[in-house]
């Protein structure tokens, strides 16, 4: 993902870390090219096609421009909220996608998992219950707090709404998406059996990074 503050033109698709077929089981290689080449290229060419007309908007990246939503002009607005916010997502989540798989949360981020949710079992379960109870598509976030003492919150977003939007400041440290076309080609639509199968694919290292970059006041979704 392009670091805070960096200047970009064109938003571009960001190409995969990992061979198309490096996350099978979990996510076969039909639906990881599906996913990345259609379905997030889509979201890329959409918000390049709304800033086409405002090149003041031009040159920032794509979390800045989320934090600033609400300037946005006005006949844009909700075509960058869904088309901006998806490639924003999407990023997200292939950043948080390992191969490897790292079983469980260590040190800093695994006492905190403790310290909010009672333990590791017990997030798993209200994530994959929050992921349940979402009405439709969108997305399931681990999220932190800095106002309120970096405590870890689980979030729910209909479609492509962003956290970097949220009034009050909700860093992302893991997401998981819950629109049908992350899944339904191996799991049609049994969405519960998704939700457990892609904690083995998680990159708990990065996501204890992530914690670490909040703490430390970083920019960063």
């Amino acid at each position: 993902m392009t670091s805070a503050g960096a200047k970009v033109g064109r938003y571009i698709l960001p190409p995969l870390t990992f061979a198309y077929d490096a996350l099978a089981p979990v996510i076969d290689e039909p639906t990881l090219r599906l996913h990345h080449d259609a379905h997030h290229r889509a979201y890329v060419d959409g918000v390049n096609a709304a800033f086409a007309q405002y090149p003041e908007w031009q040159g920032l990246t794509i979390e800045e421009v989320l934090r600033r939503s609400a300037a946005l002009p006005d006949g844009i607005r909700e075509t960058v909220r869904h088309q901006g916010g998806g490639h924003a997502n999407h990023q997200f989540f292939w950043k948080i996608l390992t191969p490897a798989g790292c079983g469980e949360p260590a040190g800093g981020l695994f006492g905190a998992i403790v310290r909010d949710f009672g333990s590791f079992a017990r997030f798993k379960s209200a994530f994959e219950t929050a992921g349940m109870r979402l009405f439709g598509s969108g997305w399931v976030f681990l999220v932190c707090r800095p106002h309120r003492d970096f405590r870890l919150e689980i979030l729910t977003l209909p479609n492509e709404d962003s956290v970097l939007s949220l009034a009050e400041p909700a860093p992302g440290l893991l997401v998981c998406d819950l629109w049908e076309h992350a899944y339904d080609l191996t799991y049609h639509n049994r969405r519960a059996d998704w939700l457990k199968a892609w904690w083995a694919i998680v990159d708990w290292d990065l996501v204890a990074e992530r914690l670490q970059g909040v703490r430390e006041g970083r920019l960063q979704l």
